[in-house]
């Protein structure tokens, strides 16, 4: 069984948002624009939400960056009236290369990259008196993929309960061109580097394994129900389970009445 938008997606997201800012008394919004399909959406959604002179889009190119992704950001941006601005971060991430070991590796240089993209987002976002409104999806963040405190640094999570493939729907319901939404989906951390080759899997064995996992069925189950290999789901499972603390704030030892983390709520 494949996950499914809701009808009210679309209008829920917008007063989501709407109601967020309204509620920290923001001007606006700041939004991370990668020029893919997750920052594509969230940028229009917020455009619908706060009206585009409120929505400051920022592209931050490395020196991996494709040249399409600024081409796509710049034309969602012509069709929302969003604004964007373009801030090369590279000369950041060569500061931190100049002082931190094995920036060889590309795995901890990407992670230094999107912590420099964060850093970015809230400085404007502080100047401005705006939010940061996240990009991650349901996918990403039942799994773990993406940088903490990096691009799962944000005020506020618009598409954080759609999968993938739900991101899809919704981006053609609201006009995203197919171009995007068909492109490889990558964080930009590498040459080359693509989402579902780094899962070892597509978004749609991944989302159909998480669906399953959502739902309380066993492995067995999933793997009867969707024929995504027993493989792939048992991944599915390790990496949601392995990366519980990245969807938690930091764990505080219980010792008033209620504690911060666990139950209090709020």
């Amino acid at each position: 069984m494949r996950p499914q938008p809701k009808d009210h997606a679309r209008d829920a997201i917008v007063d989501f948002i709407r109601q967020k800012v309204e509620e920290s008394g923001g001007h606006g919004v700041v939004v991370g624009l990668s020029g893919g399909l997750d920052s594509v959406t969230v940028s229009k959604l917020c455009c619908e939400a706060v009206g585009p002179d409120k929505v400051l889009n920022i592209f931050m190119p490395s020196a991996t960056s494709p040249e399409q992704d600024l081409r796509d950001a710049e034309e969602l941006c012509r069709m929302t009236g969003g604004e964007l601005r373009i801030i090369d971060i590279c000369p950041a991430v060569e500061s931190f290369r100049s002082i931190l070991p094995e920036m060889e590796r590309r795995d901890v240089a990407g992670n230094v990259m999107a912590r420099c993209r964060m850093i970015v987002l809230f400085h404007h976002a502080r100047l401005s008196g705006r939010v940061v409104m996240g990009t991650s999806n349901k996918s990403e963040l039942l799994t773990g993929y993406f940088t903490k405190f990096g691009d799962g640094g944000a005020d506020f999570c618009p598409i954080g309960d759609l999968y993938k493939t739900e991101v899809r729907q919704l981006a053609r319901q609201i006009g995203i061109p197919e171009s995007i939404i068909n492109k490889a989906p990558s964080a930009g951390l590498w040459g080359g580097q693509t989402d579902e080759v780094e899962l070892g899997m597509t978004y749609d064995e991944l989302d159909m394994a998480l669906f399953g996992i959502e739902r309380g069925l066993d492995d067995e189950a999933i793997a009867a129900e969707t024929s995504v290999p027993m493989e792939k789901v048992e991944k599915a499972r390790s990496m949601h389970r392995c990366s519980v603390h990245k969807r938690k704030t930091p764990l505080i030892p219980k010792l008033g009445t209620r504690t911060i983390g666990l139950d209090w709520r709020e």
